[in-house]
């Protein structure tokens, strides 16, 4: 599953590099990636279970990844609209950490099982997800295309 994992990685690195390139939008494309890169450094060095490089590292990628769809938002509410390939992949991210903190509910009814780093971080990035969730459901699966018409 490592090997599929990276494999997809690879790939979806070099389509965005290489193959959809020009389909950069630069003009409303303007988040400033400093804003979310430094304070998840910070907290990673901050708040780990273990200061070791491979810990803090770990606990970097958990904090990224819980902030890391808000460039992908801000671009959204910049525009006011989406494609509907763009909505519906933002959904199925969405619904995969749902998924993921009914697991860790589960884990902790059955195992005690808790890992407060893992689970506040899912828990934020479920939140910024919740905005868009309520738009997809009203819009898009109305067949209607996205349109934002205030801010996330």
């Amino acid at each position: 599953m490592k090997v599929i994992f990276l494999l997809c990685a690879y790939v979806t690195v070099y389509m965005i590099y290489g193959k959809f390139r020009k389909t950069f939008d630069s003009e409303n494309d303007t988040f400033r990636l400093e804003f979310l890169l430094v304070p998840v450094i910070g907290l990673s060095f901050l708040e780990n279970y273990n200061f070791t490089p491979l810990e803090i590292l770990w606990t970097f990628s958990i904090y990224l990844e819980s902030v890391a769809i808000l460039p992908q938002l801000f671009m959204i509410s910049k525009t006011g609209e989406a494609e509907t390939i763009t909505t519906h992949y933002l959904f199925f991210l969405g619904l995969y950490r749902a998924l993921y903190l009914a697991n860790w509910i589960r884990r902790y009814q059955t195992e005690n099982f808790y890992d407060q780093i893992a689970v506040v971080s899912g828990v934020v990035q479920t939140i910024f997800y919740c905005d868009f969730f309520y738009l997809y459901v009203t819009k898009v699966l109305k067949g209607k295309k996205l349109s934002l018409p205030m801010p996330i």
